[in-house]
This record gives structure tokens, sequence and C-alpha cells, in this order.
């Protein structure tokens, strides 16, 4: 982690798709899957996947905020989830695939409502936006299968049906802010 570095956790469905996006931002240092949120401790992705655990599909991102921002990482999420549909991402359905910012810090908190609170406002989505915002806390990594997933198994039907539709229109809007060598 740089000397700077700050972490940030969020859930927005299937953490393969928020993986596969944060990871080629330029500042992005580390991005893990894992699961939080939950009352259960050390979840393991059946457990999780019979959504009794509580915990959420999450994506802890460490970041250097010199580069890119707190608020430059939600501008992102909000662009590549919808944040409007309770439980559920698409097919995903269940409440460990809900939209969900787990802060870190005051800042981060308040970050988090002022962009939600400016969304809103814009009426950019038709529906209410249901992510919640929410303290941090025990962030379980995912089982190894589950960590740099697109990038392994891009061909997978899953990941060129859903997957791949996110990192495109990750491309397409914020061309600028992707990792040297990779716009």
């Amino acid at each position: 982690m740089s000397k700077g570095g700050e972490t940030a956790t969020l859930a927005g469905g299937c953490f393969w798709c928020l993986e596969a996006v944060f990871e080629l931002l330029a500042g992005v240092e580390k991005v893990e899957s894992g699961y939080t949120g939950g009352n259960t401790s050390n979840p393991g992705y059946e457990q999780i996947c019979s959504g009794t655990t509580g915990h959420a599909e999450a994506v802890r991102i460490t970041f250097d905020p010199t580069v890119i921002s707190f608020r430059e990482l939600l501008e992102i999420f909000f662009t590549i989830h919808d944040p409007t549909t309770l439980n559920r991402q698409g097919n995903d359905r269940g409440t460990q695939y809900r939209s969900a910012i787990f802060y870190h810090t005051p800042a981060q908190k308040e970050a988090s409502e002022e962009v939600i609170a400016n969304l809103a406002a814009a009426h950019i989505r038709l529906s209410p936006i249901v992510t919640e915002i929410t303290p941090a806390g025990v962030f379980y990594k995912a089982e190894d299968y589950h960590q740099e997933y697109f990038r392994r198994h891009g061909s997978q039907p899953y990941c060129q049906a859903v997957v791949a539709p996110k990192v495109a229109k990750l491309r397409e809007k914020f061309q600028a802010r992707l990792k040297s060598g990779l716009a």
C-alpha cells in the first residue's frame, strides 16, 4: 500500500463485476473480493449463497487518494451497477447482492451521503437509490478462485454476459481514469 493509501469497501452485486472494473483504475493498488456486513464468522461462498449469513459480496479496494479520490470511486460505482434494486443486480438476487457502501472514515460516510443526495436530486435514476451506507466491519477475503476471476475466466458465459459489459462501460465513460496502457 502507498504511504497515503486508503481503503474503500463496496458491494454492488457480484463481486467479480466490481473487481474487474476497479482493478483497471489508475490509483487503485489492490482489489480483493470478499464478504462483509453479516453475522457469521469466516463464511464461505456456499454459506453466502444461502442468503442466511447477512453478508454481501463486496470488494475491498486499496487506493491512492492523490491519484483517485473516494468520490471518484463512488462515481464509477454508481455508473456500473444499479443502485435502485433492493437485494438484486440483474438476475442475481438475495441480500448478498445488495448495493452498499461500507465506510471506513467519517469523511467517507459524508461523501457517500452527499453523492447519493446529488444523484437523487439530479433525477438520473427513475427509481430511488437503495444503497446502504454502513460502517465497515470485518471483511472476509473470498476463496482464492474468486480473486481476479474475470481476468482468469473472461470467456466464461457469465463473464461475457454480465461482467464484460460493465468493463466496457468503464472503458467508454472513464477512459481517462484507466491505468497506463489500458486505455
